[in-house]
């Protein structure tokens, strides 16, 4: 059985978006996998139609592997929150990866010891997880797997592909 796998996550905002994207897209082939990325490839000016061709993308695909590494702040990008929901509230598999080793709670008490706080007293949420318990439960409950990290516990540069590549062969394990 061919599998779709719809490539969630904020790389499409790379420098290099559509170079990484074809990285991304081999690593998928490689084990069997037929990767959709998300681009912006018709320059669509409209922020609708782009919306619309996303979701019309999504529907066409089995699965989703989702990039939640943080993204301009201590948890995953906001879009990639809502895919992952997209997929999970239709029953199809979720594997999430983040090529960062440190738990959301040190990353958040991190950002709020560097900025200033707009809410102090506010408490940050300390389940030892690497985000919100919201997003590691929706990859656990999706895909049946734990999200993805570094396994070594040293964070990866936000573009690297090694737990990606992890997250994909595990995707094809399981679902062949």
């Amino acid at each position: 059985m061919a599998i779709t796998a719809y490539l969630a996550g904020p790389d499409v905002f790379l420098p290099e978006a559509r170079v990484h994207a074809a990285r991304k897209l081999a690593i998928c082939a490689r084990h069997g996998i037929t990767g959709i990325a998300p681009l912006d490839e018709e320059g669509d000016g409209d922020w609708q139609a782009l919306f619309r061709r996303l979701v019309t993308q999504m529907e066409g695909c089995d699965i989703a592997i989702a990039n939640l590494t943080p993204f301009r702040g201590p948890s995953a990008d906001a879009g990639t929150l809502v895919e992952i929901g997209w997929f999970l509230g239709r029953g199809r598999p979720v594997f999430g990866y983040s090529n960062s080793a440190v738990p959301f709670a040190a990353r958040s008490l991190a950002q709020r010891a560097a900025l200033p706080d707009p809410m102090p007293g506010i408490l940050v949420e300390e389940h030892g997880l690497p985000d919100n318990l919201m997003i590691p439960g929706a990859v656990l409950l999706g895909g049946g797997h734990p999200m993805l990290l570094p396994e070594d516990g040293v964070d990866r540069a936000f573009d690297s592909l090694e737990v990606f590549e992890c997250c994909v062969a595990l995707a094809a394990r399981v679902l062949r």
